[in-house]
């Protein structure tokens, strides 16, 4: 009888990655359950956008393997989604906004067909799902920076994934966009997809996921967040660097 592990939308195993010899991830082992908002946090360096580049396959591994859904992610890409980091990305670059939501569709479309009606219908329900869609003829460099990450996430809906990867999704917007943002990852919840997203924004981790992958080049710990937001699991994570400490451990001390 199957223990269900394969059935996790992302299963990382004894995960070593290095840069230029010099290790950023040591041992990482995580089995994430299916339906579930997970926040990854933890102090710069400490491996956060790597691990999310790892379990995609962007990058070498040193040691261990991924799975998504009980597949080698490589052999599973088209059932993955992913939002990077805005400053990641070539805004200058000249292509409009419905552009760059169809390429949300090429995982359904193989190497040779174009984007069809279909395509074209499902990229235009995915910016207005983001109210994106009266740009969709516009320049992505015209765009504020909030307009950017909204196409982004338009991007991610139009590949219709299961398991959903956003790097700091929440940077560089103003307040309307992170709520839309944080609406649309409860709507995606609710459908049932599995969504990991690095956030650096501890006050707020608490009340936007379920869970919380707490990371400083190893898993500090791994769990609902009612259990691992605590002042011991955070010094342990950030160390002197938790310059806000103080304020979140009286947030914590306060609903204990």
């Amino acid at each position: 009888m199957s223990d269900g592990s394969s059935e996790s939308p992302l299963e990382i195993h004894d995960l070593t990655v290095s840069y230029h010899k010099k290790p950023v991830l040591w041992g990482i082992d995580l089995c994430v359950p299916k339906g579930k908002l997970v926040g990854i946090v933890g102090p710069n360096g400490a491996g956060k956008s790597t691990l999310i580049k790892a379990a995609m396959g962007l990058m070498p591994l040193n040691s261990g393997w991924v799975k998504v859904f009980g597949k080698p992610v490589k052999k599973n890409l088209r059932r993955v989604g992913y939002v990077p980091q805005r400053e990641s990305v070539d805004w200058d670059f000249p292509v409009s906004v419905m552009d760059v939501v169809l390429m949300g569709r090429y995982g359904h479309l193989g190497l040779v067909k174009r984007p069809g009606k279909t395509d074209r219908d499902k990229a235009r329900e995915c910016l207005d799902k983001v109210k994106m869609l009266p740009y969709a003829n516009r320049q992505i460099s015209n765009l504020s920076g909030g307009q950017q990450q909204r196409v982004f996430l338009a991007r991610a809906l139009a590949q219709e994934s299961d398991l959903y990867f956003m790097d700091e999704p929440f940077v560089g917007v103003d307040a309307a966009t992170e709520t839309a943002i944080v609406d649309l990852l409860k709507e995606l919840k609710e459908r049932g997809k599995t969504i990991l997203v690095v956030h650096h924004d501890l006050p707020t981790a608490k009340e936007y996921f379920d869970m919380l992958l707490m990371l400083n080049m190893r898993v500090v710990a791994f769990g609902e967040t009612n259990e691992v937001f605590t002042s011991e699991l955070l010094q342990k994570t950030y160390g002197g660097r938790l310059t806000i400490l103080s304020e979140v451990a009286e947030a914590v001390g306060k609903q204990q």
